[in-house]
């Protein structure tokens, strides 16, 4: 089944102004996540099913610089690794807005979030009003930062990484979008821990585990700053 097609120029100025700069994608990375972008998305196609020598030769690329690129966007979680057989790869394409912790840099997201009141984001309470619980919600694009899954507006929460019983603050650093049933699953477990029990059930494969766990690394460090902040 077909999906709406997305605003192609609004998806490449994502791409390039934020998306690219944000993962510092290299030329060739650039290149394997565009073709696999114009064969999916753009026309109206989440997941896309293809081999790697066919990628290869449409690039004028060998199969291992292929290969290395693919890893690499999938650590980096602009694809989503669903099968690998010697029929091929099937792969969810993401547009570059649901991509967790790529910031997002369109004038709507920009207008969606306010100014903290108290003029120093890192004193800032993010679940005090709508809209700033709404940044955290736009920095991971739509897509649960613990499982990966893409997930509407109605089923979306607020967790904290670090528990509230464990004196958690609400800061921008300690809270992530994520799907109910991780919510509800995680309880008062360390995210590092819950991630890896999804990994051990299926939910994530390596590589979107090791990219998770950097992702926290990058949370806890202030890199990953609400969406238009």
């Amino acid at each position: 089944m077909k999906a709406k097609k997305p605003n192609a120029e609004l998806v490449c100025k994502q791409f390039e102004d934020a998306l690219a700069p944000r993962l510092r994608l290299s030329t060739t990375d650039r290149a394997v996540y565009y073709h696999l972008l114009r064969h999916s998305r753009l026309e109206g196609k989440p997941r896309l099913h293809f081999s790697v020598i066919w990628l290869a030769r449409n690039l004028g690329l060998t199969v291992e610089t292929v290969r290395a690129a693919l890893r690499r966007l999938v650590q980096h979680r602009a694809l989503r690794l669903v099968e690998r057989s010697k029929a091929g790869h099937v792969m969810d394409v993401r547009l570059p807005e649901e991509v967790p912790g790529a910031r997002r840099s369109t004038p709507q997201t920009r207008a969606a979030v306010p100014s903290p009141h108290s003029g120093n984001l890192e004193e800032t309470d993010f679940m005090r009003t709508p809209e700033l619980r709404q940044a955290i919600h736009a920095r991971e694009g739509g897509v649960c930062f613990y499982c990966l899954r893409r997930i509407g507006p109605d089923f979306q929460c607020l967790d904290h990484v670090i528990p509230r019983a464990q004196l958690g603050p609400n800061s921008y650093r300690n809270l992530v979008s994520c799907c109910r049933e991780c919510n509800s699953r995680k309880g008062e477990r360390p995210a590092p821990d819950f991630l890896r029990s999804l990994y051990r059930d299926g939910r994530l494969t390596g590589a979107e585990l090791i990219s998770a766990l950097q992702s926290l690394n990058d949370l806890a460090a202030g890199h990953l700053r609400p969406a238009g902040v």
